[in-house]
């Protein structure tokens, strides 16, 4: 991306500030909800989703009330009209939105869960926010200004052996028991934590080593987390090794792939 860093400074703190703000609505309600609905197979809402996002696109109308927002549980926003799951494609400036990444183990008092922010600028991710409210740790990049947490710069690991890698792996079920299998035995073990999100960012650090997702997630879970991941040095595409970043894709469509460019070719062959 050729705008500047500092060009988005104003749209950081927006983003940090929101984050923060969900996050502290979501541990006000931890272990306390009234209210659980099942949204389908798996899948559960919560007062406190209402609750942040809510919250989040407040203060993003009030700081940038022309742009775009794509939010999960209320949909798409578009100032002076449109609407409908793309209502962000082809949006110059717009925001996209997980107020609570890992509502099921948010609903059953796990804490391993997140808000994600990011912002998109013609279609490229420009700005990221991924805030762990339980650990109080803040996961954020800026294209072309690397990753950091907490405000310090983090960088992803270039461990040498496939073999010493520790992998946040989401495979179907169906069709996909040989390259489950292939990855296993050739990483050094596996997790499935429950948030895409703080996984996805988790690899900027190095806490995980890979990230391997086909299917089954939305722009909203990777649009921040993708960019701290690539701007934390590691190389992230869809599964097929393309752009990770697609506004036009459907929701429930995107597959993701993260790693060290040492590896990532590797870990796509195994995909296949």
């Amino acid at each position: 991306m050729s705008t500047p860093p500092e060009a988005f400074a104003a749209e950081l703190t927006l983003a940090i500030d929101a984050a923060r703000r969900a996050g502290a609505v979501q541990l006000g309600l931890y272990e306390r909800l009234e209210r659980i609905v099942h949204k389908g197979p798996g899948d559960v809402v919560t007062e406190a989703d209402h609750l942040s996002e809510a919250l989040i696109i407040e203060v993003i109308r009030g700081g940038f009330p022309d742009d775009a927002i794509v939010a999960e549980e209320s949909g798409a926003h578009r100032s002076g009209g449109g609407a409908g799951a793309h209502a962000a494609d082809g949006a110059e400036r717009a925001w996209i939105i997980d107020p609570l990444d890992g509502t099921v183990n948010y609903a059953n008092g796990v804490p391993f869960f997140c808000v994600s922010i990011g912002f998109v600028l013609s279609g490229r991710a420009a700005v990221g926010v991924v805030y762990d409210p339980t650990r109080d740790e803040l996961f954020s990049a800026v294209a072309g200004g690397g990753a950091r947490l907490d405000g310090q710069p983090i960088h992803h690991p270039d461990k040498e052996r496939l073999s010493d890698c520790v992998i946040h792996a989401a495979l179907p079920r169906r069709g996909y028991r040989r390259r489950d299998a292939a990855l296993t035995r050739a990483t050094r073990v596996g997790r499935n934590l429950g948030s895409a999100s703080l996984a996805l960012a988790y690899v900027a650090n190095g806490r995980f080593d890979l990230y391997v997702q086909l299917g089954s997630l939305s722009n909203w879970d990777v649009a921040a987390a993708g960019l701290i991941a690539e701007e934390g040095g590691a190389r992230v595409t869809d599964a097929s090794g393309g752009p990770w970043l697609d506004l036009a894709r459907p929701s429930r469509g995107v597959s993701i792939v993260a790693a060290s460019a040492r590896h990532h070719a590797t870990v796509l062959e195994l995909l296949r």
